[in-house]
Parts: structure tokens; C-alpha cells; sequence
């Protein structure tokens, strides 16, 4: 592989007008595709061929459900008085007639005539439906001429709310501009070079825009869940940024050793892009891996933002050379400059003092790092999970407004409706007995009538839950609702089954927290696989999977005191608190399996190259600190300052994701890799390095450190620079 991509860093560096012409020319394509044929993203969260997911077919075949955006505006009188009151029913009936009026609507449902109006005559909800498809989002300016038509309800003293999925909250681009911004401050300090700072960053932005529109055309073919974007730009900005700094590091170190530009470029394109084609190697499989737990929505994440990890390492082995070899000699560190001192190999970083405090201490070290992780990782016993709904959103936000006003006047599983689908030759007769037996079942605040399909061979009934749809109790209760009804259908020999979009989110949830064990165990298997092949080691894959299980777990423990117990949650802005989206704690694990590996192969692989050399264990530890700890506690930061970013947009299906994934880098990389790792192959010394024979002869070999790129292997001429362009690129 490494001779692969020294002939690619050359090919980089000779051709590096075509290169960058080639790429802009790609992108300006792809943009071109993506934005003439742009599709619209799935807010979907079902599974084909679920309990629930099924009995909503049924029932959509009987009760056609049109494919049309909705929503709901709710009015609340002042304590005291009635909707039905003439001062205030009067304006809000206007009101209602004008909403049927504005362009894009196409009913708007009167709550005195088809429900639903409060016991206490406050609270009142109208049902609009308008034009735009389900999966697509409704104009702004349909959204704001609907809302205008409740200034004469407010001016009469009724407060007037807007919820449902028309009006659900978007993000705000402002959260990748912060990462972005604070990803470039640390680069600036790392390099301290404003030039070689903007490299990594360019490469990021250039891979992130081309991902995703080739996401925003795919979307017009395949469906893709609304949240993979969002995902995919979080993880391609940030491992495009880390896997660029990589090979920007290692090729001005090059130069500072007096080493010329496209030989450099060369060289780090095949040392450190081999450690970079690893790394996203894992964190590719790691993503696909996803789609194993069959669910279309978490699949189409996982794709969509393997898809974008895969454009940030192509980008850097392509274009990031061509960049590099533009940039010339200016990339050398300047004489008496922090970043020159720090090339040399005889200076003292933060990096070696760290590892030096461990080695001095190793058994100490270990304990109580390990004992911290493990009490921070406690709390991830009690992790809740559960799709998230408008009750997930901010108290600020109209959606969370309306969704809490409809709790505290018709109870809070109103939210979270079930329905009772029966479908036979006798449905009438079965749903009558289904019915009766309803009124036996606990966790029920009210049952509505039957109601007949037109063809007379289906019915369904409408369950209120007395819990909110995120409650384990709602969950409970759709268990104890199959049970109770699964003999009724047996004796009249028809269909009777629990459905409706709560009962789908159960199924999903219940899904999803199915696969997170058998993921895990893939996950880990993969990683012991994997690093033995890398280190041709059996001690240090095993201490690697540890240290991966231990911030996973501090991680999960760590987002259960923040997003259910509420801990510095309003520090955080953490909107609500309760159960994380089900999908959250597979993508962390696939995720921070990725980012762990990347880690210990570009940590491990400098102490193994030292090792290799002078077979000298405790001071490979030392060289190894040395050369690739400022690299990786750089790239760490940058990782966490971009997860960190996506914690302002208070998205509630993103926050958890973004939380558990910038602490569990904190603790992968300064807790365990940067501590852990020392401690434990200081105590091992030459037994870490240690392969049996027989499994050395069978597995393959990988060089991931570019041991092997040989330039004699390389035509003479293929890094001969004409006089008047080394001259160009040297000014």
C-alpha cells in the first residue's frame, strides 16, 4: 500500500495544477448534479416489516392517509375562561376561516365541530394539513401567513401556539461555522502558520460540500433519513480535518529536515496517508456496520457519513498534495519559531513530559485511570432510550409549547395516541369484544368509539395511554395491549394488532437497543482483528479494545448524568431531559470505534517504528510520545471542538450524539491512549511486541506505518523538479 500511495503523492506533486483543476472541475459537477436534482430527506423512523410498522399498512390500505405535511395550532383561553366564550370563540372562528384561505393549506379542522376542546373549555386544537408532501418541508412563507392568521385569537387574549412536524425546529448553519472557526485557531497553534493551518481546513470544507451533494442527489433516488446530513457533516468535517493534519505535520517536518518539497510530499503522502487509509478504513467499516441492524433510518446515517469519511481520506491523499506542492517552501518552519523548535528531535514537548510523569509511575497510573473511567462509566447502567418526539425540543420553542400545552389539557399520552387495528370478515364483532376487553388494561386515560372502514372488514379503536409516548410505561403498555388482545383474535380468526406512529417508535427503539450488544461484539472482534494485523501484537490489540470499551462507557455514563439526570444540563443547553434517541449509543459506539483506532495506529505505530529500530521498549514509548502525541492531541481537540459545536444547535436527536462523542475523545485520547497506552507497555516492555509464530506466518501484512515505500522503486525521474517551476513553487 505504501508504494501505492508514494506513486500517488508523486503523481500529486508533478501534476498539481492538473490536480487541483481536476478536483474544482469534480466539485463544481457534483454541486451541478446535486443542486438540478436535489430530492428531499425522510423524516421517517419505521421498519418494514415490523408488528407496528405492518398494522399501519393494513390500516392505510382501509383509511387512505394522504401524503400531505401537517400540523397543529393550539389555543389556550386565559384561567378563568372558556373558549366558547363570544369575546374569544368569535376571533379564533376567524381566525380559522382565514388559515383555510392561505395558499399552500389544504384544511384547516374546527375544534368545536370535530374535537378536540378540553373538559375545562381552555384548551382547543385545530389540525391543518397542507399541500407539501410529507418528507418535504413547507415554505416559510406559508408557515408565516398561517401564524398571522392567529393575531386576532391573541389580540383577544387567547395564547395561540404552532406544533407538529410543519413547524418543527431546523438547526442553524452557525454550528459548523463555530467548529470550523475553533478548528483553525488550534490548527494555528499547532503549526503556527496560518498557511499550513488553512490546508487541512480547505481539504475538510472541499470534501464536506462534495459529500454532501452527492447526499442531496441520492436523496431524489434512495431515501435518506433527515438526520444524515447532519451526522455527515459533523464526522466529515472533523476526521477530514484530523486525517489532513496528519500528512501536513509529518511533510513539515520533512522540510524542516532539509528535505525537498515533492520528495516530502511523497514521502508523507505514503508514510502518514498509509496510517491515514487505516484509520478510515475502520471508521468506514465501523459506519456500514450500522446497516446491519435493519433499520433503513440508522442505515442511511451510517452510509451517508461513511460516504463522507471516505471523500475526507480521498481528499487527503489527492488533493492536499497538490496543495502542499502549490505551496512550496513556504510550508518550512521559520528559523527561531515555536513550530521549528518543536521539529527538533531532541526538544522536550508537553506530549513527552506527559508520557515521562506515566512511565515514572506506571502501576499507579493505571489504577487510577482505570478506577476513574469505571466510576464514570456507572451510570451508563441506567441509559434510556426512546425516539424523540416535539416533547424533545426546547421550552423556547413553539413546537415544545404546543406539545406541552396539549399534555396539560388532554394528559400527556394525547401526544402519543396507539390504535387497535382489527381486520377480518367479523372485524365489527372482534372489535366490539376488543373494545370491552380495553377497559381491563391498566395505563389507559380513554378509549374512543369504533370506528368501521367502509368496506366493513376493518376497525379500529383509539387508545389515550396515561403516560407520555418517551415513557417506558407507554412501552409497557403496548406489550400488555398485544397480550390482552391476541386471544380475541385467535377465537374470531381475525387481525387484531397495536399500531400507530408511537407504537412504530416503540418497535424501532426496542430494534435498536436489540442490536447495540451484538454490534459491540462485532465492534470489538473487528478491533482485536484488526490491530493484530497492524502490530503484529496480541498484548497491544487487547489493551486497545479495553481502552475502546472503557470510553465507551465513560461516554454513555457521562451523556446519562448530562441528558437524563441533568447534570450541568443547563450549562450544556440541554432542551429537555429523559430517554436519548434510540439510534444514539450504536452510532457513538461505531464512531469512537473508528476514532479510538485512529488514535492507538498513529500513537502505537510511532513507538513501534522506534521499537523496530533500537528494540528498546521503554524508550520507544518515550520517541514514540515524542513524534506523534502534539499530532494527536491536536487532532483530538480539533475532534471535540467540531462534536462540541453541534451542542449549540439543541437538536435533540444530534445533542447526545455530539455530547458523548467529544467526551468520549476527551477520555480516549488524554486518559487512555495518552496514559493507559504508556503505563500499560511500560509494564509489558518487550512482551507487548510479541506475535506467536504460527499467527504471524497466517495473517496478512499491513504496513501502516510506510515502512516498506522504498524510492528506489520509483522511476528517477519521477521526482525530478524543472528549474523553472521548483523555482516558481520555492517563491
Amino acid at each position: 500500500m505504501s508504494t501505492f500511495l508514494y506513486r500517488l503523492g508523486v503523481f500529486g506533486a508533478r501534476r498539481w495544477r492538473t490536480m487541483l483543476i481536476g478536483w474544482l472541475v469534480a466539485l463544481a459537477a457534483i454541486a451541478g448534479l446535486g443542486l438540478l436534482f436535489p430530492g428531499s430527506f425522510q423524516n421517517t423512523d419505521s421498519i418494514p416489516g415490523s408488528p407496528a410498522q405492518t398494522a399501519l399498512t393494513k390500516m392505510d390500505q382501509h383509511w387512505p392517509d394522504p401524503d400531505e405535511q401537517s400540523a397543529q395550532v393550539v389555543f389556550q383561553a386565559p384561567p378563568g375562561h372558556k373558549l366558547t366564550e363570544r369575546a374569544l370563540r368569535q376571533p379564533l372562528q376567524s381566525g380559522l376561516t382565514a388559515a383555510g384561505h392561505v395558499s399552500g393549506v389544504t384544511s384547516v379542522g374546527d375544534p368545536f365541530k370535530a374535537g378536540p376542546v378540553s373538559a375545562d373549555g381552555r384548551t382547543a386544537v385545530a389540525d391543518v394539513t397542507f399541500t407539501t408532501a410529507k418528507d418535504s418541508d413547507v415554505p416559510a412563507g406559508t408557515l408565516d401567513a398561517l401564524k398571522a392568521t392567529g393575531a386576532s385569537a391573541e389580540k383577544a387574549g387567547v395564547t395561540v401556539m404552532y406544533g407538529g412536524d410543519a413547524f418543527a425546529p431546523s438547526t442553524s448553519p452557525a454550528t459548523e461555522l463555530i467548529g470550523i472557526l475553533v478548528a483553525l485557531a488550534i490548527l494555528f497553534i499547532t503549526f503556527g502558520s496560518m498557511l499550513a493551518a488553512g490546508m487541512p481546513l480547505l481539504t475538510a470544507v472541499f470534501g464536506v460540500v462534495g459529500s454532501m451533494m452527492a447526499i442531496l442527489g441520492l436523496s431524489s433516488v434512495v431515501g435518506i433519513s433527515e438526520n444524515a446530513p447532519t451526522l455527515a457533516i459533523m464526522l466529515g468535517l472533523a476526521v477530514g480535518i484530523d486525517y489532513a493534519l496528519f500528512i501536513v505535520s509529518r511533510h513539515r517536518s520533512q522540510l524542516a529536515g532539509g528535505m525537498p518539497v515533492r520528495e516530502s510530499v511523497a514521502r508523507a503522502t505514503a508514510t502518514a496517508g498509509s496510517a491515514v487509509v487505516f484509520a478510515g478504513a475502520t471508521v468506514l467499516i465501523a459506519l456500514a456496520g450500522l446497516s446491519v441492524a435493519g433499520v433503513p433510518m440508522l442505515t442511511s446515517m451510517g452510509l451517508a457519513s461513511a460516504g463522507a469519511v471516505a471523500m475526507a481520506v480521498i481528499m487527503a491523499l489527492t488533493l492536499l498534495p497538490a496543495l502542499l506542492t502549490a505551496c512550496g517552501r513556504r510550508l518550512i518552519p521559520r528559523p527561531g519559531s515555536r513550530a521549528a523548535r518543536t521539529a527538533r528531535p531532541d526538544k522536550a514537548t508537553m506530549g513527552t513530559r506527559w508520557v515521562g510523569g506515566v512511565l515514572r509511575h506506571p502501576v499507579r497510573n493505571l489504577i487510577v485511570v482505570t478506577v476513574g473511567l469505571l466510576a464514570i462509566a456507572a451510570p451508563a447502567v441506567q441509559l434510556e432510550t426512546a425516539l424523540t418526539d416535539d416533547g424533545s425540543w426546547s421550552r423556547s420553542t413553539s413546537t415544545r409549547q404546543a406539545y406541552d400545552m396539549i399534555s396539560g389539557a388532554f394528559g400527556p399520552g394525547a401526544n402519543g395516541p396507539l390504535i387497535v387495528l382489527v381486520e377480518g370478515d367479523n372485524a365489527t364483532a372482534t372489535a366490539t369484544a376488543v373494545e370491552r376487553k380495553l377497559h381491563d388494561v391498566s395505563g389507559i386515560a380513554d378509549i374512543s368509539g369504533i370506528d368501521i372502514a367502509k368496506d366493513r372488514t376493518a376497525a379500529r379503536i383509539r387508545v389515550t395511554p396515561t403516560t407520555g409516548p418517551r415513557s417506558q410505561a407507554t412501552s409497557d403498555l403496548v406489550s400488555r395491549l398485544n397480550t390482552a388482545t391476541a386471544p380475541i383474535a385467535r377465537q374470531g380468526g381475525g387481525y387484531v394488532a397495536v399500531t400507530g406512529r408511537t407504537a412504530v417508535s416503540i418497535d424501532v427503539s426496542t430494534k435498536l437497543s436489540g442490536a447495540l450488544i451484538p454490534f459491540a461484539v462485532v465492534v470489538v472482534g473487528l478491533s482485536l482483528l484488526l490491530l493484530t494485523i497492524a502490530f503484529r501484537s496480541i498484548a497491544i490489540p487487547v489493551k486497545a479494545t479495553v481502552g475502546f470499551l472503557l470510553s465507551v462507557g465513560a461516554a454513555f455514563g457521562a451523556t446519562v448524568a448530562v441528558f437524563q439526570w441533568g447534570w450541568l444540563s443547563g450549562l450544556l443547553g440541554v432542551p429537555s431531559l429523559g430517554p436519548v434517541a434510540s439510534f444514539a449509543p450504536i452510532i457513538v459506539m461505531a464512531v469512537l470505534f473508528g476514532l479510538a483506532t485512529d488514535y492507538e495506529v498513529f500513537l502505537v505505530s510511532a513507538m513501534r517504528e522506534d521499537y523496530g529500530r533500537r528494540k528498546d521498549a521503554r524508550r520507544a514509548i518515550a520517541v514514540g510520545a515524542r513524534n506523534a502525541s502534539r499530532v494527536v492531541t491536536s487532532a483530538a481537540l480539533i475532534m471535540i471542538t467540531v462534536f462540541v459545536a453541534f451542542l449549540s444547535g439543541e437538536d435533540p436527536d444530534v445533542m447526545p450524539i455530539a455530547f458523548a462523542l467529544a467526551f468520549g475523545v476527551l477520555v480516549d485520547a488524554f486518559l487512555v491512549r495518552m496514559t493507559l497506552v504508556p503505563a500499560v507497555l511500560a509494564l509489558l516492555g518487550d512482551r507487548a511486541w510479541r506475535i506467536p509464530r504460527r499467527l504471524d506466518r497466517v495473517l496478512p501484512h499491513l504496513d501502516v506505518e510506510g515502512d516498506n515505500v522504498k524510492l528506489d522503486q520509483v522511476p528517477a525521474t519521477a521526482l525530478d523538479e524543472p528549474r523553472r517551476e521548483s523555482e516558481s513553487v520555492a517563491r
